[in-house]
């Protein structure tokens, strides 16, 4: 049977299980305070800019 020659770290093989996870898991999603739109958690809203209720993104003017 074969056996691994180097060690593999603790931070390489738990980067590799998230890799795993992040395919087969749904992307979860929080509605935003501001707009109710769909986003990403810890992410400013891609739709109004807003982040822990401020306005961190500026919307650029339509000409």
């Amino acid at each position: 049977m074969a056996n691994p020659t180097c060690k593999m770290s603790k931070s390489r093989r738990d980067k590799r299980r998230a890799q795993f996870n992040a395919r087969t898991k749904p992307a979860m999603t929080v509605n935003c305070p501001n707009c109710g739109e769909p986003t990403l958690p810890h992410r400013a809203c891609r739709h109004c800019g807003h982040y822990k209720g401020r306005n961190v993104v500026p919307k650029l003017a339509k000409s």
